[in-house]
């Protein structure tokens, strides 16, 4: 891991994107755009896999959308319908061989598949299939899927499908395709986002809204909980391919991952942290001087708090966007110079200043307290931090890259520890109930807060469907029922640090 890398993970990391075009003759264009649009989601690898009258045609390689396609490779991917993904990065060194999208072999011909999510009984799946004859070649949860479609008894891929969508659980967001049909699933609660458009007589799915935007196409629809749907060359047809639950989309896509200019379940992701903003200012206002938000998820909420309060809104803290990756094992001093390198204060602004500062989250507490440092030293005389989420307290097992509990600062000290921790004036979180009004309900319904509350709407365990919960900190059985866990449905941690769509400490 490079200094750049590390100074950043102190933030939760989404681990995909997915983009898909169905009846298109420019199909591999459209999924670069596509996958442009979606870079913040994953910017370790990129593919695309096309289907043409005959052959399927794929490329994928390691780096930012525009390292891996040129018009040379997109040329290649001809067909009408695409399939594309991009990764983030985790801990471990990463493979290219992991890179999505996967292609199989399959008794109807290719199979390539494409997923943002985790499943948590993928490793029981896994040994099960082993034992059975099954042989993998990569450690992602995508390929135990495909392992589960090939090995079905149904003629029809659809039915294969829905029977393999029926022994996981989890969090998927899938887009499957074949020689003549695009196939897309959500999970049973909803957890990932993945919405439906349209451009001419094409048809898109995306993790977001903002894919649609890049490539001219309109939105329809969020796809619904347990929903599959096929296109072919009759249309569309929608299914429920496994039992509906109430929705449970990942409160953290609204204030941290989306991208602020797309909509999910019909609710704004700007409008969104801009209430939350307000939310925070109702629940923890503050004499100062000036806002200021840390870039760039945290902008809108600084915003809204600024206009809550009358405080005026500053840039007090700019990104340097341009800044290159290196190769060294820095020492501690380098780390420090590190953020500096990635972020700025700007002292004509804060120098004498009171200064909020507004932020998304804070997991481990080291960046925040390198930030909190950068503005003293350029002479702001108070900093008051406001985070415009719940204490977050618990890993997420469905696709973010979390840190184990034990490095989950809120997990281990109070409010008024971390505010010392971070070298604070004032600390305060958004209550769980602020955040959840400040998201409204839109046509959503509920949400995943397991990373703030611990209540995790699947088993953690991979037995069935029902709600789970994590050891909490004050539990006897914390370490012995974290190890347990870990020796069970997380049992390919290590290996999964270089797969992708799994979470990866």
């Amino acid at each position: 891991m490079n200094e750049q890398d590390g100074l950043w993970r102190d933030k939760p990391r989404e681990e995909c994107g997915v983009f898909g075009v169905f009846g298109h003759p420019e199909a591999s264009s459209l999924a670069y755009y596509g996958l442009h649009a979606l870079q913040h989601r994953g910017q370790e690898s990129a593919g695309i896999c096309t289907a043409g009258p005959d052959n399927f045609h794929y490329y994928r390689g390691m780096g930012l959308v525009k390292e891996v396609f040129n018009s040379e490779n997109l040329r290649s991917l001809q067909g009408t319908s695409a399939i594309s993904h991009v990764r983030y990065s985790t801990a471990g060194e990463s493979h290219l061989k992991n890179a999505q999208p996967l292609v199989f072999k399959y008794r109807e011909g290719d199979l390539a598949i494409a997923t943002n999510g985790n499943l948590v009984n993928a490793a029981e799946i896994r040994k099960k299939l082993e034992r059975q004859g099954s042989i993998f070649q990569t450690t992602s949860d995508t390929e135990v899927v495909a392992h589960l479609i090939a090995r079905s008894r149904h003629d029809s891929i659809v039915d294969a499908v829905k029977e393999a969508l029926n022994e996981v659980t989890g969090a998927y967001a899938f887009l499957i395709l074949t020689k003549d049909k695009l196939i897309a699933a959500l999970d049973p609660d909803g957890l990932r986002p993945f919405v439906l458009g349209r451009l001419g007589d094409a048809y898109l799915f995306a993790s977001e809204t903002c894919a649609f935007d890049a490539v001219g196409g309109t939105y329809i629809q969020d796809l619904e909980p347990g929903e599959i749907v096929v296109m072919d060359h009759t249309g569309m047809h929608v299914e429920q391919s496994v039992p509906r639950k109430p929705k449970s989309t990942c409160a953290m896509e609204y204030i941290y991952f989306a991208r602020p200019d797309s909509d999910i379940n019909a609710i704004n992701i700007h409008a969104a942290r801009k209430r939350m903003g307000k939310q925070l200012a109702v629940e923890a206002a503050v004499e100062a001087d000036l806002v200021t938000g840390v870039p760039d998820s945290s902008i809108s909420a600084a915003i809204g708090f600024a206009e809550a309060t009358g405080i005026p809104y500053e840039l007090g803290l700019i990104k340097n966007r341009y800044t290159g990756r290196t190769f060294i094992q820095p020492s501690q001093e380098l780390r420090e110079q590190g953020v500096k390198m990635k972020l700025s204060a700007v002292r004509k602004v804060v120098e004498g200043k009171r200064v909020v500062m507004i932020d998304d989250s804070i997991v481990r507490g080291t960046t925040s307290l390198r930030i909190v440092n950068l503005l003293r030293e350029a002479g702001a005389v108070e900093v008051h931090v406001r985070i415009s989420s719940p204490p977050f307290q618990n890993p997420c097992f469905y696709g973010i890259d979390t840190p184990d509990r034990k490095d989950l600062i809120a997990a281990q000290k109070s409010t008024e520890e971390i505010r010392k921790a971070i070298n604070a004036d004032s600390l305060y979180f958004l209550s769980k109930e602020g955040l959840l009004s400040s998201i409204g309900q839109g046509e959503a319904g509920g949400y995943c807060t397991a990373c703030f509350d611990n209540k995790y709407p699947t088993s953690l365990h991979g037995e069935g469907r029902e709600p789970g919960s994590f050891p909490s900190k004050s539990s006897s059985l914390e370490s012995d029922g974290t190890e347990q866990y870990k020796g069970k449905a997380r049992a390919e941690e290590q290996d999964k640090e270089t797969a992708g769509c799994g979470i990866g400490v």
